[in-house]
């Protein structure tokens, strides 16, 4: 990766974009420490501590303590990321957005605006929904419209801006924006981290061997997510010579790479933010898990140190890691585009037997991934009851992240690179 990296800032072009990355996360960071106007933080930051909310530690997660700090990035990009789960589920069940999503370049593009506005939406209904916790938690300075609408409008100026910030990123810069804006805000909390680690083990909740076990867990998960992301099923392809003119085309061999983690994390962010929701929405109208009655039972269902968040944790990563991947994949398209160039899989007839072999080979393929990003996500889950650290359960979500945004990074160094070698070799 690093060998990578030198290479990439050798090539003039490609260190521009590095430097406007790194620009950009700069920013990100900066904007990170300016506080919203009329809130006090230290109000926030007990009720932090006092309410155990997944999508709360999510949100802190991803911003690099932005939320607990009360700044103008404190919701991060998450409207973003639940208007990118809506805007795909409406592509499949709505027709018009599925044309619209076929149409190509010009498709994408209304798709995206439409997704932009989406998240302005859900930016400022989140924003409000905030605004009403914060009062009621005595974290507002001010009460009043005027104030209200002030903080309710940094807050969403806040996640247009980092909406904007991680497109910028995305055409300008290296590696796709929103996923290095989460990579950053992780990685800015991993001083926080290691000091937290170091208290528990002062303070005798975790000792040596805990420590030590923790280290070890997240070094292997660190390798079975490196060799996961690299894994891949290769489905042979054979394409039959065609003369056309003066010049004969086809009569060679080669494949159609399936990656087993093709989805990467996209699956367990839209399921931590799917399981995260009933306890957001209850926390508006002042409902814990901690409660009496009806509702308090149901969302101590999804506590993150409940055994049943595990399970509904688990299958909606499969769920969502199945959906991804057959928005990215679809198995009659490959097989007609095969069998107009002449291709075809050896011992398979073109046409519907090869979409139903690729599709019976994608589910196979796609079911180990699901299941290995499920399985890492709530291990941490499930040492949390040995532990007996809160919202120790974000570990394993984040080291996903991390390393797999870091991975999908450097591919797409080495890829601008390759093309460029490609590029001086035909001149």
């Amino acid at each position: 990766m690093f060998e990578t990296i030198r290479n990439a800032w050798k090539i003039a072009d490609l260190r521009k974009k590095i430097l406007y990355t790194l620009g950009m996360i700069i920013i990100f960071r900066l904007g990170s420490v300016i506080p919203v106007p009329l809130l006090d933080p230290s109000q926030l930051k007990m009720m932090f501590e006092s309410t155990n909310n997944s999508l709360f530690g999510f949100i802190d997660l991803v911003s690099g303590g932005a939320f607990q700090n009360t700044t103008v990035f404190a919701m991060s990009i998450t409207p973003y990321i639940n208007a990118s789960i809506i805007m795909q589920l409406l592509c499949v069940a709505i027709p018009a957005l599925e044309r619209l999503q076929k149409e190509g370049e010009e498709g994408r593009k209304k798709i995206a605006e439409i997704q932009r506005v989406a998240t302005v939406v859900l930016a400022l209904i989140q924003a409000t929904g905030l605004y009403f916790l914060l009062k009621s938690y005595n974290a507002v300075t001010m009460t009043g419209f005027w104030p209200a609408v002030v903080i309710v409008i940094t807050l969403s100026a806040g996640t247009a801006f980092l909406m904007w910030l991680g497109e910028q990123i995305t055409e300008k810069g290296v590696g796709n924006g929103i996923s290095l804006i989460i990579f950053a805000g992780i990685i800015s909390s991993g001083p926080t981290a290691v000091t937290s680690l170091y208290q528990y083990m002062m303070n005798g909740t975790m000792g040596v061997i805990g420590a030590i076990l923790l280290v070890i867990v997240a070094l292997v998960v660190v390798g079975f997510v490196v060799a996961m992301n690299n894994a891949e099923r290769r489905i042979s392809v054979q394409y039959a010579k065609r003369v056309v003119g003066r010049k004969m085309y086809g009569g060679q061999s080669t494949h159609i790479p399936i990656k087993v983690a093709s989805a990467g994390v996209i699956p367990v962010i839209f399921a931590m933010s799917i399981m995260a929701f009933p306890a957001t929405i209850a926390s508006f109208f002042g409902v814990q898990a901690g409660d009496t009655g009806f509702w308090g039972g149901f969302l101590k269902v999804f506590s993150p140190n409940h055994w049943a968040y595990a399970v509904l944790y688990f299958f909606l990563i499969i769920f969502f890691t199945y959906f991804y991947t057959a928005i990215q994949f679809n198995p009659i398209e490959m097989a007609n585009n095969m069998k107009k160039n002449g291709g075809f899989i050896p011992g398979i007839r073109p046409g519907r037997p090869t979409s139903d072999f690729i599709s019976r080979v994608l589910s196979k393929i796609t079911l180990a991934g699901a299941i290995f990003l499920a399985i890492i996500a709530i291990i941490p889950i499930f040492m949390n009851y040995g532990l007996k650290i809160n919202n120790f359960s974000i570990g394993g979500t984040s080291l996903l992240i991390v390393v797999g945004v870091a991975l999908e990074t450097v591919n797409q160094l080495e890829s601008q690179m390759l093309m460029r070698h490609y590029k001086g070799f035909l001149e």
